[in-house]
């Protein structure tokens, strides 16, 4: 399989799309950060003085959605149709006791190259503003498991995560 972003040199470059086809695009990612009893409390009741974490953290990752192409240097910029970012809870702890949170982001356009990266920024710039906005319960959160589950649009096609 060929790198398109290296020159014939092996020298970085960002992919020249215009003579691709505009087609409907559409990417989505997920991710997990795993937290303690007192953080899953704070987020599940909006116990958290800066606000309710979910929510900022959704405004967080639709925010890294629109603003892939300044974090990652060989992306584009994309005119995004839509942006949606999901949250599951398990309200049951695994067998260390922790509580997992699921985010989903769901990213769309109509352009010449997909929104993948789009997708899997904004989950973990959602998944890094709820660390944020709870740290100060403790620390040992872990975000893990970031990792597209979907895609479709454009000559590679439909691709879904076995």
């Amino acid at each position: 399989m060929e790198l398109t972003h290296f020159d014939e040199n092996g020298n970085a470059r960002m992919v020249d799309v215009g003579e691709k086809e505009v087609t409907k695009r559409i990417a989505v990612a997920e991710g997990k950060i795993v937290v303690c009893k007192n953080v899953y409390d704070a987020i599940k009741n909006k116990e958290i003085k800066k606000g309710d974490v979910l929510t900022v953290a959704t405004t967080a990752g639709i925010m890294g959605v629109k603003k892939n192409f300044e974090i990652i240097p060989m992306c584009h910029i994309l005119n995004i149709t839509n942006a949606k970012i999901e949250w599951e809870i398990n309200d049951t702890a695994n067998e260390e006791g922790l509580y997992e949170i699921k985010c989903i982001c769901t990213v769309k356009c109509e352009g010449k190259t997909g929104v993948e990266m789009e997708a899997l920024t904004g989950v973990s710039v959602a998944l890094l503003t709820v660390y944020d906005m709870v740290k100060a319960i403790d620390k040992t959160m872990v975000i893990k498991d970031i990792n597209l589950i979907e895609k479709d649009g454009g000559k590679s096609g439909h691709y879904v995560k076995s």
